[in-house]
C-alpha cells in the first residue's frame, strides 16, 4: 500500500489520483506521522460497500435464526401469499 503525506496530497493531488486510478492501490494520507484517511478508487469503493451491505444481510439472517425469529416454508409462503400471486 502506497503511503502519502497530508501535505503531499495537498500539493500534488492530480499525481497521486493519476497513480490511484492507474494501480487501484489504497493510498493512506498521514497526519503528522498518524494514519489520517485512506484515499480508494471510486470502483473499489463501491464494491466494498455492495460486499459489506450482503454481509450485513447475512449477518441479520444468521442473528433471526440464532434466536428463533424464522418461519417454516409454509408458514412464510402464506404470509407472503399477497405478493406471489
Amino acid at each position: 500500500m502506497k503511503v502519502e503525506l497530508v501535505t503531499n496530497l495537498k500539493r500534488q493531488a492530480t499525481k497521486i489520483l493519476a497513480d490511484l486510478h492507474q494501480s487501484k492501490e489504497p493510498v493512506l494520507i498521514t497526519e503528522h506521522g498518524q494514519p489520517s484517511a485512506y484515499l480508494v478508487d471510486v470502483q473499489d469503493y463501491e464494491f466494498m460497500q455492495r460486499r459489506l451491505e450482503l454481509l450485513e444481510g447475512l449477518s441479520r439472517g444468521e442473528r433471526a435464526v440464532l434466536e428463533g425469529r424464522t418461519y417454516s416454508q409454509n408458514d412464510a409462503k402464506e404470509k407472503m401469499s399477497k405478493w406471489l400471486k
